[in-house]
């Protein structure tokens, strides 16, 4: 659940990171394919976990081989018997506060009690099969539960990382920190800002220009939270610097988990059951929107209800041996899927690492000073307060929801603080749902329209009434509901006062506005896709063939104009209000589709969208300019990118080639190398040189088909090349990295009118039909960061 400090390696040369987990038992032959994938990706894993998990131990007072108990249940346990195969489990960062105030008040034997007792119920509500409700709370309070987890974090670890003590709460920590800084431990403070440094500076080196960048891309590879604990470590080692470090016990006299004594049980059996309640509720939401998030990196549809249960055996495998509570999470799951693992095989050797370096390698951990992983603790704090998701959630009106759980969760704690930003939640959802707004307007003729907006409940009769009854008696009305939820007190309402107008001499028609509604009453009326006047013409008719428009081709312009005015006419009232609710509300598109020039290519009708669906992007060829390509760069598709994934916020983005591209033959053709000045046409085409590459090195295939000719084969590679260089644009890659934005591949053949979508696992483009649409459809679930 919280953004990936890390950079593991981008997999292979297409968008989608991982295959699906094949079902049943695999061959020979398979397996050793999946260990090639799984053997590196767990390694990349593991390079992250120790750390990690070293870190979140230290942050609740725990001892330090919890944390790498924790990180070996998870791998071994939940990523054995879990129902999402590519998710890797360990110390939870959002059970950090939580579990801090547990040792503190009970010790730590009791918190590994409470751990087991978590995972039983975590186990039985899986079994259950009510794991799908968890999706259900409001992303606003998940994100606001991290984010105030984060920033009780940040507070208690900065007192480290200033070679200080952290104090029992967010707001103590707040209160003695001027003191802190005053006085710092100046070793401390050193080795904790080269941590700090590393962590934000090391995943930027792909970004330096030319030969630096590409270097840097290859060493930001590297885990940052390893380069960043070694770099420290490594400092206080060559200056002898006397710091606080790292501090293993003897495995045998690791502390295990102790059932709570009778008096104990007692006296606080309310508070340990709501801490077991509250452990199960934290972990488990977090694991299943982590898992969830893993569907739509990588195409897959996991089982949720065995999920529940994997985590719920790994909680309590972890407590019985004396661990922290267990949750899936995003950094590692991310850096998993990146690093190319293709099974759930690569989550269990991490786990299987994970024993040996805390069996083996006790003596070298033993030389990492706390500061270096309290700087760790520190920036994934910070970074678990999304800018992303805050303006998201302002977008959509769930900021004062997100703000009160923040501010419950820093000053009262998370059980509380959860309970504030639900009930607000709650609040929030009841207001908007007493609120509607009615409109009436009167037309020439003397006739009243009444429209209304929103839900109409008995809250809002008393308006709806007034309205009513200001409209003259003896005219004709029209009421338009929009479709929303009617209640039987507005309809009760609506239906007096009709009887009570027509018996004074009115006419009232009462209309649903909505294409599947039933009527407001049997001789009521519902508005379907009718058209404002006679038009015979069918959809996406070019002008040749269509019958209102002027076919004189003297006059082409005379074409233009009358197909706006056939628009005019007979389509924009049909859009007129859906667009009017745009030019209110701004452009909220979730999807860019970069698409070729060519006058053929209909993005709204091949994909069935409207205005404000796709922010499209257009050019010859599709191209995608590679930022470091001499000579042929070009910053205006870059501009749209950054734009459309930094402000617009998209959530994928769609790379769409077709048959018969004009660009592709004149690659094919040397247009772009001809000797001579170069004309734009040609400059720009020098941007499909990495196509052509890739085309004589590893061609992009059919999946039921063979491509007819040479041309077809480069126009479907070039879409896999784009796609690439895609990833060159840092907003793209840090959104793909962060699982919240999906690069889509995507061709269209106009012989056959058929679209094709590239496949991740096969690397082949196959074509679309109702079966791929379900087996690809992404769940729907709050965007996890």
């Amino acid at each position: 659940m919280t953004l990936d400090i890390s950079t593991a390696p981008i997999a292979s040369d297409t968008t989608d990171h991982a295959p699906p987990p094949q079902p049943g038992r695999p061959g020979r032959g398979r397996r050793h394919s999946h260990l090639l994938h799984d053997l590196p990706a767990s390694l990349a894993v593991f390079l992250i976990a120790v750390p990690f998990s070293l870190g979140i131990a230290l942050a609740t007072g725990a001892p330090l081989t919890a944390g790498l108990v924790a990180a070996a249940a998870g791998g071994l346990v939940a990523g054995l018997l879990g129902g999402t195969p590519l998710q890797v489990s360990g110390p939870s960062a959002a059970l950090t506060v939580i579990t801090a105030g547990i040792v503190a008040q009970y010790g730590w034997r009791i918190a590994c009690t409470v751990t087991v007792a978590a995972g039983l119920l975590q186990l039985l509500l899986g079994s259950l099969r009510v794991a799908r409700a968890a999706l259900a709370v409001s992303p606003a309070v998940v994100h606001g539960m991290l984010a105030g987890v984060g920033l009780t974090i940040a507070l208690a670890q900065l007192h480290v990382v200033l070679g200080g003590a952290p104090q029992s709460s967010a707001l103590a920590n707040l209160i003695a920190l001027p003191g802190q800084v005053a006085g710092p431990h100046l070793p401390a403070l050193a080795v904790g800002a080269l941590a700090v440094a590393v962590l934000v500076a090391w995943p930027r080196l792909g970004r330096l220009p030319g030969a630096a960048g590409r270097v840097g891309h290859r060493l930001a590879r590297i885990p940052a939270a390893l380069v960043a604990v070694a770099a420290g470590t490594v400092l206080s080692l060559g200056l002898g610097l006397r710091l606080a470090r790292v501090e293993l016990p003897g495995w045998q006299h690791h502390a295990l988990a102790e059932a709570p004594t009778g008096q104990l049980l007692a006296a606080q059996w309310p508070s340990l059951v709501a801490l077991v309640l509250t452990v199960t509720a934290v972990a488990g939401v977090e694991s299943l929107l982590s898992s969830v998030a893993v569907d739509r990196m990588t195409h897959t549809t996991s089982d949720l209800d065995r999920e529940l249960r994997g985590q719920g055996l790994a909680n309590m495998a972890s407590g019985v041996l004396g661990g922290l509570p267990v949750a899936g999470g995003a950094v590692r799951s991310t850096a998993n899927v990146q690093a190319g693992a293709v099974s759930r095989w690569s989550a269990v050797l991490h786990g299987c690492w994970v024993v040996l370096a805390a069996l083996a390698l006790a003596g070298g951990l033993s030389r990492i000073p706390l500061a270096a992983l309290a700087a760790l603790v520190l920036v994934v704090g910070i970074q678990m307060v999304s800018f992303a998701h805050i303006r998201r959630i302002h977008r959509h009106r769930e900021f004062p929801v997100y703000l009160a759980t923040v501010v419950g969760v820093v000053a009262l704690g998370v059980p509380l603080g959860v309970a504030l930003g639900g009930t607000v939640a709650a609040l929030l959802a009841l207001h908007r749902l007493t609120r509607a707004h009615v409109d009436t307007s009167t037309e020439p003729d003397g006739s009243h329209h009444v429209r209304t907006y929103g839900p109409l409940t008995f809250a809002a009769v008393p308006a709806l009434s007034r309205t009513l009854a200001q409209i003259p008696p003896g005219a004709a009305v029209t009421v338009h509901h929009d479709g929303s939820f009617l209640d039987h007190a507005a309809y009760e309402a609506l239906h007096t006062w009709r009887a009570m107008y027509q018996a004074a001499g009115g006419r009232v028609s009462l209309v649903t506005e909505h294409r599947t509604a039933e009527p407001l009453d049997p001789d009521g009326i519902v508005r379907h896709d009718a058209t404002a006047g006679p038009h015979h013409c069918r959809a996406w008719t070019p002008w040749m063939g269509h019958h209102c428009i002027d076919q004189d081709p003297v006059d082409p312009h005379g074409r233009l104009l009358d197909g706006v005015r056939g628009f005019q006419q007979h389509t924009a009232p049909l859009v007129r209000d859906e667009l009017a609710r745009l030019a209110r509300e701004g452009q909220t598109p979730s999807q860019l589709f970069l698409t070729c020039a060519d006058s053929r290519m209909v993005t709204s009708m091949i994909t069935s969208s409207g205005p404000g669906d796709l922010f499209t992007v257009r050019n010859v060829g599709n191209l995608v300019p590679a930022p470091h390509e001499p000579g042929a760069a070009d910053d205006s598709v870059a501009a749209a990118v950054q734009y459309a994934v930094d402000v617009l916020e998209v959530r994928s983005i769609t790379v769409c080639g077709h048959s018969g591209c004009g660009a592709m033959k004149a690659l094919l053709d040397g247009l772009h190398e001809q000797p001579g000045t170069p004309t734009p046409l040609s400059r720009w085409l020098r941007n499909g040189r990495g196509s052509l590459a890739r085309l004589r090195r590893a061609p992009a295939r059919f999946a039921d088909r063979p491509a007819t000719d040479q041309v077809e084969e480069l126009c479907i590679t070039n879409v896999v090349q784009q796609l690439d260089q895609l990833l060159a644009n840092p907003a793209v890659e840090r959104r793909v990295a962060d699982g919240s934005l999906r690069l889509v591949g995507m061709y269209f053949d106009f012989a056959t009118a058929q679209a094709y979508v590239l496949d991740g696992p096969s690397g082949r483009f196959s074509p679309v039909s109702a079966e791929l649409h379900e087996a690809l459809r992404p769940e729907r679930t709050a965007v996890t960061a």
